[in-house]
């Protein structure tokens, strides 16, 4: 299938396997400079205009000021979201941070427009919830959604998350908090 016509594609139930690459520092500098092909080609992946929009700047400016404070941050953060032998970018993820001190990883993870309600956002979140199980020092992974975002609500049933609370964000207001073991609980 060609990446025209994935992107074309009805909406299916049936998830895709999506994995992550690495955006470098020199990508995200790229796309907040507007240089979307060197971005690309920093990045080794088609990157879209979906990450020069407003939003992304400035997660990217965010990002590489917390990698330029500790750079062994890098490899928690932002990654492309991509799928298929062409690797068709269709959005980003990662871990806000390192692990804190309890071992709580907080994921964050954004879809292009073109790309939602195919089950890719549902396919990010167990890749991410995967890589946490496998770090030794993750316990507990957190997602933080507005009450009023039902996509991404509903993207994070059926993981086992659970509400704990709400919390107040400067960027995005009120967000409900929920967490979810990094690995299931062995058997009693």
């Amino acid at each position: 299938m060609t990446d025209e016509a994935d992107r074309q594609r009805p909406f299916t139930r049936s998830p895709r396997h999506v994995r992550f690459v690495e955006l470098s520092g020199a990508a995200m500098s790229a796309l907040l400079d507007g240089e979307l092909s060197g971005a690309s080609r920093a990045a080794g992946v088609s990157l879209t205009e979906y990450f020069v929009t407003d939003r992304a700047k400035w997660l990217w400016r965010f990002r590489l000021d917390q990698m330029a404070a500790d750079p062994g941050r890098a490899r928690w953060m932002a990654r492309q979201a991509v799928v298929g032998d062409r690797s068709l970018v269709l959005g980003h993820a990662g871990f806000h941070e390192p692990p804190d001190g309890v071992g709580m990883v907080e994921i964050g993870y954004a879809i292009a427009p073109e790309f939602r309600r195919r089950g890719y956002a549902r396919s990010t979140v167990a890749e991410l919830l995967r890589r946490a199980a496998t770090e030794p020092a993750v316990t507990t992974v957190r997602a933080t959604i507005a009450p009023d975002n039902v996509a991404s609500l509903a993207t994070i049933s059926g993981f086992g998350f659970v509400e704990v609370g709400e919390q107040w964000d400067e960027e995005d207001g009120r967000e409900i908090v929920f967490e979810v073991p990094a690995r299931p609980a062995p058997p009693a």
